[in-house]
């Protein structure tokens, strides 16, 4: 039996889309394991890769570069046999097989194409996470009263940074205006977050170390291309989180996450200064973890009453990557607690 990662990591990756309602990426992404097996063209796309652990596979998200970079090029018009075998609303299953063939004559006729996308890490700025972080942040209106400073760091697109301008469907609870062209329903289990709390954003900023331009179509369609095919939910609610964030003009500052939150995060009298992140921390390096922690703790430290600091994360504690957390740590006091247990990409909400 072969030792190499690879062929696990996609096989691993395909029964987490089955599970998470993307079976059409899932066929997929078990054929590209039998090919790297067989020593089909698919070694060429994760050279790169070959010989390295199934730790650093995971943390370059490599199973999920490769599959997304097919659906990337099927929605760039340059392969259009392979865009007709993909999901569509009036097929949602699309064709497997088809796919597959056409993906095939892709690794040499489009090599270049899949390469580019491959060299670029994943940026799945999902907006139903909003719906996660939605109670953290009216925790701490509820708690402290004051206005909100609110920073995103990892904030890909930023399609996230304007979470107070959606409409949310908590459950049978509603929050948020109705009028919003987003609009974000949750199934919800639990108390409900309290829903009645002022919440008024004075202040918001956001940072990625290779943020997404979203006035430039080509990086808009790479955003589209990571969400995965068949969810047809996803990709409007996207759609219309970018055309929000247009709109607004939402900028995220192209800055490493340690050096901006060092440089731009401190309380300030009168308001509630909240870091907050979403499926960010895992991909970090550990060193790079442990020094923006760090940098975070001695933030929470110069917090008051009247200058309070919070930190509030969606994300699997890194002993058990299967689960995903909403945390909240708030200073003055530094109390940490677990808001919530949620799905990685916001379908649910389990509120403790």
């Amino acid at each position: 039996m072969s030792d190499d990662p690879i062929p696990g990591a996609l096989r691993l990756q395909a029964g987490i889309c089955k599970a998470f309602g993307a079976p059409f990426h899932a066929a997929m992404m078990e054929r590209l394991a039998a090919d790297y097996e067989q020593g089909g063209p698919t070694r060429g796309l994760v050279e790169p890769w070959i010989g390295a652990s199934a730790r650093k596979l995971f943390d370059d998200a490599v199973p999920i570069r490769l599959a997304n970079a097919f659906t990337h090029l099927a929605m760039s018009g340059e392969a259009p046999a392979l865009a007709a075998a993909y999901p569509t609303e009036a097929n949602p299953a699309g064709d497997p097989d088809a796919a597959w063939g056409a993906a095939r004559s892709a690794m040499t006729a489009h090599r270049d194409h899949l390469l580019a996308f491959m060299g670029h890490e994943p940026q799945t700025n999902e907006v139903r996470r909003s719906a996660c972080l939605l109670g953290g942040f009216l925790t701490v209106a509820a708690e402290t009263g004051l206005p909100l400073r609110c920073f995103e760091i990892g904030a890909s697109a930023g399609l996230n940074v304007l979470w107070d301008r959606f409409h949310y469907r908590l459950g049978a609870a509603e929050w948020g205006d109705p009028a919003s062209p987003v609009e974000i329903p949750t199934d919800w289990e639990g108390p409900l977050p309290p829903l009645e709390a002022k919440v008024e954003v004075a202040e918001r900023a956001a940072c990625d170390r290779r943020p997404t331009e979203l006035t430039d179509p080509a990086q808009r369609r790479r955003l589209l291309a990571c969400i995965w095919p068949g969810q047809f939910d996803r990709l409007a609610r996207s759609r219309a989180a970018i055309d929000l964030a247009l709109a607004g003009g939402t900028v995220v500052d192209e800055a490493d996450a340690l050096d901006w939150t060092r440089a731009k995060v401190r309380p300030e009298a009168g308001a509630a200064t909240v870091l907050y992140h979403s499926i960010f921390w895992q991909y970090l390096p550990h060193e790079t973890r442990e020094a923006l922690e760090a940098a975070i703790l001695e933030i929470g430290d110069g917090a008051t009453p009247e200058a309070p600091f919070a930190w509030l994360r969606m994300e699997p504690p890194m002993n058990n990557l299967a689960t995903v957390e909403l945390r909240l740590t708030l200073w003055p006091g530094g109390g940490e607690r677990v808001l919530a247990e949620v799905h990685p990409h916001g379908a649910w909400v389990r509120w403790s």
